[in-house]
């Protein structure tokens, strides 16, 4: 158990000027114009910053590589990773500037060089499709332009760092995928170092331990900046910490760009891998100390908008229960949030495990009871899983502008947590941005991610943070109905009721019977659907008949009364119970001075028409809801928990959702009228001395449109700020 030890995790890398590198690469972005559309160069530009990158962090080793490759071309892979001093290598005697003096054998010597990679860099390169671009390049005399200006750009890993190189490789991201999916390909620094700060803030004293072994995972991890960040962070505090970072990515430029920075770090390159996370779990088997991650929003895993085996890879996992990943059910095929909150919890060590996940809002309260969001939520609550969840600020993201939280989940609550959710309102806490980046308006300042924090590890309540029970959130469907009390009667409007309402449409509908008809082909269902209508239509109107000719305005107050009389009405056209049933409820309204009707056991019936749903929380008697919610308003209306577990198909009505924005509500006194009133009147006042304003030395007929427009502009004004208060005022 987890006590009340907090660290301080306020640490931040100073501030990171970045834009001379970035606007450097952008003006050889540049030299692509005509050759390539503008959301093209991303495919030139990211593998050459990758390979740059690569090159120079190799460049202090890169002879001893290439003499030992002389001396024995089958020198083996890991034993040249000792001689370069990373996890990969170069035996090629080319580098940039040197292919550069070769002019006339530039594409092919390029082509040398990148071949003179490991076999890990080349997997990288590949994945890029980057030949394609070299030959394009080359016939569009714009390689060598590009191989000159990337050799000439420094970044090398002694003067820009892993945090430096992540911010560069960030800002090009963001402007090649300004118009990408919320949530795709990476989420600004600012927000991910909020994210670790979480995560560190408690619940994480083993991480001092000397040599211990850390692991880190992001299924969604996108550039690495959410691994990067955590490994910073964690090597911070303790330097001799073996932190381990894992990733899962599906694009593949970001998948490259991790790779490339994972590996550079000396992390082990088979823990970053090119897969779809509802596809496959990678490192199964493994479970992580923390797990970060921004999976994407709104991105369906099923129908046929998903990706390509998606839908039934998930079905295939769903079928293992909780021997796999999405145990507690699978939410609406139209977005993967979800699936990758149970993702993460199957992840996470089961004893120390720590999360922190964005999502939107969808997740909190989307689904009716029975959807498999609403048992997810359920089944995190009935198991503690939920620690916090933080409402961001909006305009954060560079490709969104919509709200955002962040579910901190845990399983090494302490003590004071246990069996209870902090919900934390960070919306106002943020700076704004001296210019926009992208949808990006807003960001986290170091001060904005100190008293986030703070909210978060104090765990007090005020003004921004909330403390419940897990079972606030967890609540039982019933089923209201009022007593069955129905008068019946044949009228012309009861009639026509029973028509509209569509009483008798089981055994003839006109407009079915048109759409049949006026199809082009049927089917063999179809046919005999439409040979069944025509034979009942006479029956139909014999009905229809009988019941205009017998319209009276005899009301009877139960079914036992007024049977005798249809039977006979009707007696010429049907004897068919069941027909006659329909056309009885056909013609029956609610009355509450009718007859209780009870069946025979004396046990009243309830009307189903009347049929409403109450959510009742957990914890609270459902007599105690009736008597203070319902029963003043309806006071003869009865309560039913339809609940059936042990139906083949069961019926569940136990649910949960956390209504986030409810708990925040502050009531805003309206503007009396009266102030409206003079507001309205003092606006009115100022039009019309603009109106009598003649401006001098003015030509009067644009005297004239002026006015027109001035007059027409302030009379708009009034009346938009009428309909805005829901008001109007006379005018005078």
């Amino acid at each position: 158990m987890a006590e009340k030890q907090t660290i301080d995790a306020m640490w931040d890398d100073s501030p990171v000027d970045v834009s001379t590198e970035v606007n450097f690469i952008w003006s050889i972005a540049n030299k692509l114009r005509g050759t390539y559309q503008s959301d093209k160069y991303k495919d030139v530009i990211i593998p050459m910053v990758i390979i740059r990158r690569f090159e120079c962090a190799l460049a202090p080793t890169k002879q001893k590589v290439v003499d030992q490759f002389k001396a024995n071309p089958a020198y083996p892979a890991k034993a040249m990773y000792r001689v370069s001093g990373y996890q990969f290598y170069n035996t090629s005697e080319f580098d940039l500037a040197e292919l550069v003096n070769d002019a006339d054998h530039l594409a092919a010597n390029f082509k040398s060089y990148i071949q003179g990679f490991s076999a890990n860099i080349q997997d990288i390169i590949k994945s890029l499709d980057f030949d394609k671009q070299i030959d394009k390049m080359d016939k569009n005399n714009r390689l060598l332009s590009v191989v000159k200006a990337f050799s000439e750009l420094d970044l090398n890993p002694v003067t820009i760092d892993n945090v430096k190189m992540g911010y560069i490789f960030e800002d090009l991201i963001r402007r090649f995928s300004e118009n990408a999916e919320a949530g795709d390909h990476y989420t600004g620094r600012d927000i991910i170092k909020l994210m670790v700060n979480i995560l560190l803030a408690e619940g994480c004293d083993d991480i001092f331990d000397d040599g211990k072994v850390i692991t880190v995972l992001d299924q969604a991890c996108g550039t690495g900046g959410m691994l990067s960040t955590s490994y910073n962070f964690i090597k911070r505090y303790n330097p001799s910490a073996d932190v381990r970072l894992f990733g899962q990515e599906i694009n593949p430029e970001s998948y490259a760009i991790c790779l490339a920075e994972m590996m550079i770090k000396g992390q082990n390159a088979e823990n970053i891998c090119y897969q779809d996370t509802m596809k496959a779990d990678r490192f199964k088997g493994t479970k992580m100390r923390f797990v970060i991650e921004n999976p994407p929003f709104g991105t369906p895993w099923g129908g046929k908008d998903a990706a390509e085996g998606v839908e039934q890879a998930v079905n295939d996992e769903y079928t293992k229960g909780f021997d796999g990943r999405w145990g507690a059910g699978l939410p609406g095929s139209g977005d993967m949030q979800m699936l990758f909150l149970q993702s993460a919890i199957d992840k996470m060590d089961d004893n120390f495990g720590r999360a922190a996940i964005i999502e939107n809002g969808s997740p909190l309260f989307s689904g009716g009871t029975a959807s498999g969001e609403s048992q997810v939520r359920r089944w995190m609550l009935e198991n503690d899983l939920i620690e916090a969840i933080i409402a961001l600020p909006t305009d954060l993201f560079y490709n969104t502008g919509i709200a955002t939280y962040i579910w901190v989940l845990s399983k090494n609550k302490r003590r004071e947590r246990k069996g209870k959710i902090q919900l934390i309102d960070a919306s106002g806490f943020y700076g704004k941005l001296r210019k926009a980046l992208g949808n990006k308006k807003n960001e986290i300042s170091s001060g904005n991610r100190t008293q986030i924090t703070k909210l978060y590890a104090d765990f007090a309540e005020n003004e921004y943070c909330k403390i419940y029970k897990n079972e606030e959130f967890i609540y039982r469907e019933y089923t209201v109905m009022q007593p069955l009390q129905r008068s019946y009667a044949i009228t012309e409007d009861r009639i026509e009721a029973m028509l509209s309402k569509g009483s008798l449409s089981s055994l003839y509908d006109q407009a079915k019977v048109d759409e049949l008809e006026n199809m082009e082909e049927l089917s063999g269902k179809d046919l005999k659907k439409l040979e069944a209508y025509q034979n009942n239509q006479p029956l139909y109107e014999a009905i229809i008949a009988a019941m205009q000719a017998a319209i009276s305005e005899q009301v009877y107050d139960s079914p036992k009364a007024f049977m005798p009389v249809l039977t006979k009405v009707l007696a010429n056209a049907t004897a068919d119970k069941k027909l006659l049933d329909k056309v009885a409820d056909g013609l029956s309204v609610m009355d509450k001075d009718a007859e209780i009707q009870k069946d025979k056991k004396g046990n009243i019936l309830y009307d189903k028409e009347t049929k409403d749903t109450e959510l009742v929380k957990w914890e609270e008697s459902i007599d105690d809801y009736m008597t203070r919610e319902v029963l003043p308003h309806v006071p003869d209306a009865k309560a039913f928990f339809e609940e059936d577990l042990g139906k083949k198909k069961p019926v569940i009505k136990t649910g949960a959702e956390i209504p986030f924005t409810r708990y925040f509500y502050k009531y805003q006194q309206p503007t009396p009228s009266e102030e409206l009133e003079v507001k309205f009147m003092d606006l009115e006042l100022s039009v019309s001395e603009r109106l009598q304003e003649q401006p001098e030395h003015q030509d009067h007929g644009l005297q004239g449109a002026y006015c027109r427009m001035s007059h027409r502009s302030a009379s708009e004004e009034i009346r938009y700020q009428r309909l805005q208060h829901g008001i109007y005022l006379r005018l005078p």
